[in-house]
């Protein structure tokens, strides 16, 4: 689980479940969260729309969350040094 460094994700009183490896990005780096990614992808979607109302908005949202398939999230959100990360934690 990739975590940023938030003071309720690092505090030694968590404990974390022996199947999930945290691994903490640097401070101040919203490049490297993998959602940010997911979020650049769903904003270019509503590039040149205008929603005169909220529930415009909510609809066409829903619309663009119901097309995203798993393979796009996983394509996403995959980086290399997360994944070798986890590969190297799962060795020790």
């Amino acid at each position: 689980m990739q975590l940023d460094q938030a003071g309720a994700h690092v505090t030694s009183v968590l404990r974390w479940p022996d199947n999930l490896i945290p691994v903490c990005q640097p401070a101040h780096s919203p490049e490297l969260n993998p959602i940010e990614r997911v979020w650049q992808f769903i904003k270019q979607q509503f590039k040149g729309e205008v929603f005169l109302t909220l529930v415009e908005l909510r609809e066409r949202l829903n619309q663009v969350l119901q097309q995203i398939t798993p393979e796009q999230i996983s394509s996403l959100s995959s980086y290399t040094f997360i994944l070798e990360a986890l590969f190297y934690a799962a060795s020790y």
